[in-house]
């Protein structure tokens, strides 16, 4: 249980880290979410995401070892979403 606590937690700043590139990225997409609402703020996303981490690592530490599994699904997409924007490929 704690090796998949502290596995969640890398996977979180992991994303973090990806997260953060991405908003200073300077991409159009990424621009114009921003610019058209204040919910796509970096503050509010950022809390999102820490959000999601935290729920993760709870559920994980009760025992329910798919929500781990759940969140590295979703760090392989944010890490693929993350290169495509990083790279320019869209």
């Amino acid at each position: 249980m704690i090796m998949g606590i502290a596995i969640i937690f890398l996977l979180g700043v992991a994303n973090f880290a990806m997260h953060r590139a991405v908003l200073e990225s300077g991409h159009a997409m990424v621009r114009m979410m921003q610019e058209g609402s204040s919910i796509f703020s970096p503050r509010v996303t950022l809390s999102m995401e820490f959000g999601l981490l935290l729920v993760a690592m709870l559920l994980v530490a009760y025992g329910r070892t798919a929500w781990g599994w759940t969140y590295a699904g979703y760090t392989t997409f944010n890490a693929i979403t993350a290169w495509l924007i990083l790279t320019r490929r869209i």
